[in-house]
């Protein structure tokens, strides 16, 4: 099975990257194609750039997610939405593709140094991600991620968070 894994963020330290490695490790026996952000710049979405086609990291971004079987997705959140850079990458891919998410399976994650986790962004990315055919099956945000994740150590460390993590984390993996 093929995973594909990214980090809604093209930060060099990004926390979302952070949680997004940590879960991969369960899924060592599958196939994972870990992305980054930053390899789908391209120019900010307009109608006006649209009429001179579509840049080439969109279709990259979209075959990616074809050439996958499931998705692991952690979001960072700006101003309580989406990075620019996701939203730019998720804006033109739409255009070429509505279903950007191809109906695949996808366990939508996110984390923030804040004790909402990421949580507002999640809520928008669970109402519309379908919407955009993405098959959410699993989420999980960690709340202030400094707190309560070793980044040396690449792990969780408050145990009730780690143990909700860990049963997710199951769920998904069962339901593929």
């Amino acid at each position: 099975m093929k995973i594909l894994a990214f980090a809604g963020s093209s930060s060099s330290t990004s926390r979302n990257l952070e949680l997004v490695k940590y879960v991969l490790k369960d899924f060592t026996e599958h196939d994972i194609n870990l992305l980054d952000l930053n390899d789908f710049d391209m120019p900010v979405f307009s109608v006006d750039r649209e009429k001179n086609g579509y840049p080439q990291a969109a279709h990259d971004f979209l075959k990616a997610i074809g050439e996958c079987d499931a998705i692991i997705c952690s979001l960072a959140e700006h101003n309580r939405s989406y990075t620019a850079a996701f939203k730019n990458v998720f804006d033109w891919a739409s255009r070429i593709h509505v279903k950007v998410w191809q109906d695949k399976p996808m366990f939508l994650l996110s984390t923030s140094p804040g004790g909402y986790g990421g949580g507002n962004v999640m809520a928008t990315a669970q109402k519309f991600f379908p919407q955009f055919g993405a098959d959410i099956r699993e989420t999980f945000s960690l709340p202030k991620f400094i707190e309560n994740f070793d980044v040396e150590k690449t792990e969780i460390t408050a145990p009730d968070l780690k143990a909700a993590l860990d049963e997710k984390t199951a769920a998904f993996k069962q339901g593929l």
